[in-house]
């Protein structure tokens, strides 16, 4: 019996270029292979599901009509996501933009019982501190935590300079054991 062959699946960018050159299922496969890791960063950057949702969408839709510009021998996933960081930034200032100038004076900051009940799970504990984060914290960490991401890979993405990457995640980690009340945070 001959033995079974199994075809790899086809890096990224051979992807890109089939879908240069008319397959549309190539860039089908781009968007499955990073669709939740997308919407992911889009929701922490966001802390909307369907602001999320949109910004996911655009994003792949930016991706597609720029796809001539993507350079050869770069890594689609560090240009995906710099496209899905842009579209949430601008989702942002334009929340902050439309903001209802009326706030109230003094919001009821009492948890409800939603919140109580998530605070006893400590993965929701985190998610929920890692929310509370500044944005360009956030944006590390999940960057660099949830999505295994390298230094250089977030700055890229982000367009910023090393040390500020760096500046930023540990930052972002004092803040996160601050907010859970522990001496050390976890790797997630």
């Amino acid at each position: 019996m001959p033995p079974i062959q199994v075809s790899a699946a086809p890096q990224d960018g051979d992807l890109v270029a089939m879908t240069l050159r008319g397959d549309p299922e190539a860039f089908a496969t781009l968007v499955e292979r990073y669709d939740r890791a997308v919407y992911h960063l889009a929701y922490r950057t966001l802390r909307d599901v369907e602001d999320a949702r949109d910004a996911t969408q655009e994003a792949f839709f930016k991706a597609f009509r720029s796809l001539r510009t993507f350079r050869a021998g770069s890594k689609f996933s560090t240009w995906i996501f710099a496209i899905t960081y842009h579209a949430c930034c601008d989702r942002l200032n334009r929340r902050k933009r439309y903001a209802n100038e009326e706030l109230p004076e003094r919001a009821d900051t009492a948890p409800g019982p939603e919140q109580q009940v998530i605070a006893f799970d400590d993965r929701a504990r985190l998610r929920a501190a890692i929310d509370a984060l500044p944005e360009k914290y956030r944006t590390v960490i999940t960057l660099y935590h949830l999505q295994g991401r390298q230094y250089e890979e977030i700055a890229n993405v982000l367009d910023l300079p090393m040390g500020t990457v760096k500046t930023h995640l540990f930052r972002a980690k004092e803040q996160l054991r601050r907010l859970l009340g522990e001496t050390e945070v976890r790797e997630t």
